[in-house]
């Protein structure tokens, strides 16, 4: 495992300062809470895919938590660890792919993400779900209605990234 130097925590509060800027600028926003951004995701996703696992965990344990304090919405401290420190912690799991594809740590990461929030709404927002349908269903369309073109672009910018990557490399 690499240890937290200097240079992974400079790079974790860069990728942390940047996340929360870019969640700021919103696309889309939902009723009860969650939104596409302009790739708020994606500097921490990019900062597991570089360092690793813990390092990304962390960071996105931390990200949730400043999420929570930037908009806070709290019905229940399982609610409250699933909406923010655990979905946001999935974003670390990017770093099980470091140094390899990001493309299936970008998927993993957000269907992390989507995971913990659908397991919130099945168990503490069932009562918005409409009459007669499923709460997993319900949730699964509410959460993936703003997880899913998060990924799309977020999936884009990475294949972008990769672009250039290839092209200063070329220069």
């Amino acid at each position: 495992m690499k240890g937290l130097d200097l240079r992974v925590v400079t790079r974790g509060g860069l990728a942390l300062a940047l996340a929360v800027v870019l969640s700021f600028i919103k696309i889309w926003q939902m009723p009860q809470g969650g939104s596409v951004t302009l790739l708020s995701m994606l500097p921490v996703i990019y900062f597991a895919y570089t360092e690793g696992l813990l390092p990304g965990l962390l960071v996105g344990v931390l990200y949730g938590l400043l999420q929570y304090l930037i908009e806070p919405y709290f019905v229940h401290p399982v609610q409250f660890l699933l909406d923010y420190p655990v979905a946001f912690g999935a974003l670390g799991l990017a770093g099980l792919f470091a140094k390899k594809s990001p493309y299936p740590g970008v998927v993993l990461a957000i269907l992390g993400r989507f995971l913990s929030h659908l397991i919130s709404g099945v168990v503490f927002f069932a009562s918005y779900a409409p009459k007669g349908q499923s709460p997993w269903v319900y949730s699964a369309i509410y959460n993936g209605s703003y997880l899913l073109p998060e990924l799309i672009l977020t999936l884009g910018a990475v294949y972008l990234l990769k672009i250039f990557e290839r092209l200063r490399k070329v220069t």
